[in-house]
């Protein structure tokens, strides 16, 4: 089995189109997520899952003439950036795009998908 994640991408001020919900929208949201993650960890697919603040909360830590800078983030100026994330396992990557399928449909955000690394003779 190989690891991948699960980027959500959001636009920036995401957290405003939940902010927006009625009571009974967010209730049906959160039913679609649990079951999903009940789901991924009934199957053994399910490592972590995590949630991020806002791109402009990011801190950009850069090597500069030997020593580090620091700046305000995010790292790319973008109107879409990583709004939290799965780590799941899966056989292939048709498996973690058929998981994929269901985060998106879960909550109606994109997903990209890309495999960990796995380093040879590790």
């Amino acid at each position: 089995m190989s690891q991948y994640l699960l980027a959500v991408h959001t636009e920036a001020g995401g957290g405003s189109h939940e902010q927006s919900m009625t009571p009974e929208e967010m209730q049906s949201f959160m039913g679609k997520v649990v079951a999903l993650e009940a789901e991924m960890k009934a199957t053994g697919a399910f490592v972590f899952t995590g949630r991020l603040h806002d791109a402009d909360a990011a801190t950009v830590v850069r090597p500069s003439d030997g020593g580090l800078v620091m700046t305000d983030g995010p790292f790319v100026e973008s109107k879409e950036h990583i709004g939290g994330f799965y780590i799941i396992e899966a056989d292939d990557l048709d498996a973690a795009l058929v998981w994929a399928g269901k985060v998106v449909e879960a909550i109606d955000a994109p997903i990209e998908v890309r495999p960990f690394f796995e380093m040879p003779g590790a």
